[in-house]
């Protein structure tokens, strides 16, 4: 039987088999309640602790993942709020703030996160995009001794500064290029913007991408192919560029994309964009708006509710004549997840592009 404690004290996370026991010590009485807040699909019935003693407890079964996060809802007898598990002092940075984390065994995180890395160079460029009324902010990341004129990959990032941030990828590629394992490139890292009207299938969008910042690193930097790169929004995003301007890109490499259909994320109508998203997702999957076949690597997460749209995306860009693949992998909607999976898919699409 496995069984790993996540905890100080009598507090904290236990992993026993296939159980989780959460415990928060209140011996004074001061809490009315404690709830699990968590995305991995465990029922609102099942979420309460119950007081035991002189603590709150709470066991639930093993979710399908390797990792967990999680916070905790506090109540008092005058207010309630979220935070950390004060028991587990293990926590991960996200989109949306930190949470406390558990990972099951069997959990591996990626070999590179400590291998050997050279650190590169980046510079900041402020692309002016009238297509959007505004400019657009690419942090170029590159190794410290290539030149603006060696022609080398591009890798195109849509929410780039936070995965640099959350999932290290310039990490990641400045350990591959100094292991061998990739191949010397450049990375654009794409600041968001206002990210909900940008990256919803925005025509305007996708014009300042393929007219506007791809031009402009073309002209400053010599390149040999261009790989795309989003996740959530941000996937849906670099597809429907490469859809509306197919020279955008020579591969994709997408996580977790929000490609909403009514058949799967009716859940999802009250967003501002979604009939939108529908539209172009319900095109694409027609033929009506295929872009140029090519190699795209997607990844989500096996209980994600991103899931079913991304098989469906997959099938339809496969029969579209893409080089479609979809890795499901044993975790969530975070960029853990994503920092977790960036290899083998995106590691083969960029040795491909720097071929």
């Amino acid at each position: 039987m496995h069984y790993v404690r996540v905890s100080t004290a009598d507090a904290g996370a236990y992993v026993t088999g296939d159980a989780i026991t959460f415990t928060v010590p209140d011996p004074d009485g001061n809490l009315a309640g404690v709830r699990l807040v968590q995305d991995v699909r465990i029922p609102g019935d099942q979420l309460n602790f119950r007081r035991s003693g002189n603590r709150w407890e709470l066991v639930i079964g093993r979710p399908p993942v390797t990792r967990m996060e999680y916070l905790l809802e506090f109540t008092s007898h005058s207010s309630t709020w979220t935070g950390l598990d004060p028991g587990n002092p293990r926590t991960v940075d996200g989109a949306f703030g930190r949470k406390s984390v558990i990972e099951f065994p069997g959990y591996q995180p990626p070999e590179w996160l400590s291998e050997p890395r050279v650190p590169g160079n980046s510079v900041t460029l402020n692309v002016p995009a009238r297509q959007v009324d505004a400019a657009i902010t690419v942090r170029v990341w590159m190794p410290a001794d290539a030149a603006d004129d060696e022609p080398l990959p591009l890798l195109l990032a849509h929410d780039g500064p936070e995965y640099d941030a959350l999932s290290d990828l310039t990490g990641y590629l400045s350990a591959g290029v100094t292991g061998g394992w990739l191949p010397r490139m450049r990375a654009g890292l794409l600041a968001p913007g206002p990210r909900n009207r940008w990256y919803s299938a925005n025509a305007g969008y996708a014009r300042a991408l393929s007219q506007a910042v791809i031009p402009t690193l073309a002209g400053r930097f010599a390149t040999k192919a261009r790989v795309g790169m989003g996740a959530s929004l941000g996937a849906l995003a670099m597809l429907h560029a490469h859809c509306r301007h197919p020279g955008s890109f020579e591969a994709l490499f997408l996580q977790s994309g929000s490609f909403f259909s009514p058949e799967y994320d009716k859940h999802e109508r009250r967003f501002p964009h979604y009939r939108r998203i529908a539209a172009f997702v319900a095109a694409v999957e027609a033929g009506r708006l295929a872009g140029r076949a090519i190699a795209v690597s997607l990844t989500c997460g096996v209980i994600e509710e991103n899931l079913a749209n991304n098989r469906a995306m997959t099938d339809a860009l496969t029969a579209l004549g893409y080089q479609a693949n979809l890795r499901e992998v044993p975790d969530m909607h975070n960029y853990t997840a994503w920092r977790d999976a960036f290899h083998p898919g995106l590691t083969e699409l960029l040795w491909r592009a720097g071929s």
